[in-house]
């Protein structure tokens, strides 16, 4: 037994942690949970935890069901929200098939894979994500059919006596105290709209973080008599929620984006990085925009990017390169703004690192940063300039992603079959459904 497993038990015996709940994620990002008994934790580390994955939305078929969860010790926390008496615990869990092998199937298993590649080209991958969420009175709408907003601020407002502000305070200490470590948290531009942004921490503990953040986020809402939303578009009229994420590469202590004196300091490896995102990343906005409603927030404006694109310190841009600061190589990085809140964490880093790590490997040349506002220019003048649309629906990024050859090998093809199938279910669920839209539009004419 390691030292993390024996920090771990004996944690759970000085605490009395009366609950060890063991996390993983199916393959759209819904969280999983089942609670373990203290006595039975040892025996979890080393054999794992037997359970049915056919109930699991695409980690097996019914005829190979059988799967295991090992319990990772480094996540282990405790649960504050749980309250102090008969504490609860959690740990995030690898799965495993019974023959002890890592599970094509995981999604967390799918992000370790392409680190692991990235760390046999010598690289360590780093995130920092900025998360946006909508605050709700309730999970009812209103009268009109919308979302009702705890308040009607705006960007970096600050609201005497808001509902927001305390929420906030409350949750990032929350946060704190599960050893997320956040780095600043301000109202957004929507009303009831707020943003946290976590500090940089390597690619796994951050897609961890995030599915703890959301349930944090959650439970603090509830808490308050609110309701937490990630829906990447509730509001027409107002921003969707993104999830803007900085990547940066390092080789050992050195940082792989930085190249002093090269333009805007960056990289020939960045520079190749960021090529292979923009060429990619149709075929993986299905992963990182995996929703019908994800599209409402693509092409709903609100600073959402929408077309292929790169740019130094320019909002518009899929891929921003934030304002170089003098003196400060170690924090060279590169923005992706396409991610939307409700994305499966594990998988949309495993695309971009992918993705960008493809780039790198075939050199692909990055073409012209963009320097105007992309938003305000022609469609001529965007297809002369090159930056190309992201698919417009999820039918189209469907059908984008059946067609690459490279998302098969990111993914595996288990996780990118089974992932298509169930995004193949919710557009056609959605194309059948008649909306408010067309009956507000269409009844009272037709």
């Amino acid at each position: 037994m390691d030292r993390q497993q024996e920090f771990v038990l004996r944690t759970i015996e000085e605490r009395d942690v009366r609950f060890v709940r063991l996390w993983f994620t199916d393959v759209v990002g819904s969280l999983k949970s089942v609670a373990l008994a203290p006595a039975e934790v040892e025996g979890a580390f080393e054999e794992g935890l037997g359970f049915d994955g056919s109930s699991i939305e695409g980690l097996a078929r019914v005829f190979e069901s059988d799967m295991l969860a090992q319990p990772d010790p480094s996540t282990f926390q405790i649960l504050p929200w749980r309250g102090e008496t008969e504490a609860t615990s959690r740990m995030f869990c690898d799965i495993l098939t019974p023959d002890g092998e890592p599970s094509a199937a995981d999604p967390r298993n799918v992000l370790k894979r392409n680190l692991a590649k990235a760390a046999d080209m010598g690289f360590t991958c780093y995130t920092h994500p900025e998360i946006e969420f909508y605050l709700l009175k309730s999970q009812q709408p209103g009268p009109d059919g919308a979302p009702v907003p705890v308040d009607e601020g705006g960007y970096f407002d600050h609201v005497p006596g808001g509902v927001a502000q305390d929420f906030r305070r409350t949750a990032v200490t929350m946060l704190e105290s599960v050893g997320i470590s956040v780095e600043f948290s301000h109202h957004e531009a929507g009303p009831g709209q707020n943003e946290i942004d976590l500090r940089y921490a390597d690619a796994l503990q951050t897609a961890d973080n995030i599915m703890t953040f959301r349930t944090v986020i959650k439970e603090v809402a509830l808490q308050q008599g609110t309701y937490a939303t990630f829906m990447p578009k509730p509001f027409t009229a107002h921003p969707g929620s993104g999830m803007h994420t900085h990547f940066s590469l390092f080789e050992g202590d050195t940082n792989a984006f930085y190249e002093a004196g090269a333009e805007f300091q960056l990289s020939e490896t960045a520079r190749q990085f960021i090529a292979g995102i923009l060429k990619h990343a149709p075929e993986f906005t299905a992963v990182t925009n995996q929703f019908v409603n994800s599209y409402k927030r693509l092409w709903g404006g609100g600073e959402a990017p929408s077309y292929l694109s790169w740019g130094h310190n320019n909002r518009s841009a899929l891929v921003r390169v934030p304002l170089y600061k003098p003196g400060k190589g170690q924090s060279a990085r590169i923005e992706y703004r396409g991610i939307d809140s409700a994305a499966n964490p594990y998988l949309a880093y495993a695309v971009l690192l992918g993705a960008g790590l493809k780039g790198i490997e075939e050199n692909y040349q990055l073409p012209a940063a963009a320097e105007d506002d992309i938003w305000s220019l022609s469609s001529a003048e965007r297809r002369a300039m090159g930056h190309d649309p992201l698919p417009a629906s999820l039918h189209d990024a469907i059908r984008t992603m059946e067609d690459s050859e490279l998302m098969p090998q990111i993914l595996g093809e288990q996780v990118f079959e089974h992932f298509l199938r169930n995004k193949r279910a919710e557009w056609q669920d959605y194309r059948l459904q008649v909306t408010p839209y067309e009956l507000q539009r269409n009844l009272a004419i037709l």
